[in-house]
């Protein structure tokens, strides 16, 4: 940023303190939607604010045609290229799906604000003509672990890909069924009012998971808005539109999957509920062979997510 530009600092009035704030975000049809939603939050709280977005290609999207390493897992995958930018000053703002980010924090950064959660249920979607649930494609280990719980004897196979990929490769293969998240699909346009939709010409079936069974990734339907640790003016601009709520779920989540070294290429589920002034987050932790899960729930001050996802940690290993 210019000298200029560095000494605009107002977070008491009308006038935010960037002039200008870009933000960086992958190229898929989601993130792009996703940062569109960011966008028209920022213009909102802040009318005069100049936004450019850069689009930043990672290592996930240059591989998601490819069966990943399990040993390799995901860490980063996604995230790593936009916050090298950010650290280095590319860009103010990263926009990233919260469950994508690893759960120990790059340093020097940190999230900022994060959107209000969208819906948090996987959905099972199926050809209209398919009434089984045989083969069965995910790309997520934690799925595949729920899946095989769910559904005795079924076969699941690797799905790789941005949505609108996972879904044409669907409807071009002889699976059964496919498992994504409900909030990717919505944002993206498709309409699961009516328990199906139409994708370029092919009616599906849409089927919402139980998220007492399905316990969804951490950050699971959050955009989080990710700054540099230093820097007061962006951190300014995105907490205007911060979901505080939401904001403390999510750092209950990252809290327990930190704790647990674990992140969205983990077996793991968690998730955490505000009503009123109280929280209860659960879990569910995967161990091969095993079919069933560890689990575990606890409640307490929303206003202490870290202290609850300790005890849930020590709930759920104890």
């Amino acid at each position: 940023m210019s000298a200029e530009a560095s000494t605009e600092i107002s977070f008491g009035g009308h006038r935010p303190p960037l002039q200008k704030i870009v933000l960086g975000s992958r190229g898929s049809e989601l993130a792009r939607a996703q940062t569109v939603m960011v966008v028209d939050a920022l213009k909102k709280a802040w009318p005069d604010l100049e936004i450019a977005t850069k689009i930043i290609s990672t290592r996930g999207d240059l591989r998601t045609a490819e069966p990943l390493d399990p040993r390799a897992g995901r860490k980063g995958l996604f995230t790593g290229e936009i916050e090298r930018a950010l650290a280095g000053g590319e860009i103010d703002v990263a926009v990233h799906s919260a469950k994508d980010l690893p759960s120990e924090m790059t340093p020097r950064l940190e999230i900022g604000a994060a959107l209000s959660r969208a819906p948090i249920e996987d959905v099972l979607i199926q050809k209209e003509s398919v009434q089984r649930q045989v083969v069965i494609a995910t790309g997520s280990v934690r799925r595949q672990h729920q899946l095989r719980r769910m559904f005795s004897g079924i076969q699941v196979v690797d799905l790789r890909g941005n949505v609108p990929t996972r879904l044409r490769k669907f409807v071009e293969s002889d699976w059964d069924a496919i498992v994504l998240a409900r909030a990717g699909l919505e944002r993206l346009g498709y309409d699961l009012a009516a328990n199906s939709f139409d994708f370029e010409g092919t009616r599906l079936r849409a089927s919402l998971l139980s998220p007492d069974q399905f316990i969804p990734a951490g950050g699971q339907g959050i955009v989080a808005l990710q700054v540099r640790a230093d820097d007061e003016r962006a951190r300014g601009i995105v907490g205007a539109i911060n979901d505080r709520n939401t904001s403390l779920c999510l750092e209950a989540e990252r809290e327990f999957l930190r704790l647990l070294q674990g992140d969205c290429g983990s077996p793991v589920g968690v998730l955490a509920v505000i009503d009123g002034s109280r929280m209860t987050i659960c879990a569910q932790i995967f161990e091969p062979p095993r079919v069933e899960p560890r689990t575990a729930r606890v409640k307490g001050e929303a206003s202490s997510p870290k202290k609850l996802a300790t005890e849930l940690w020590e709930a759920i290993n104890g």
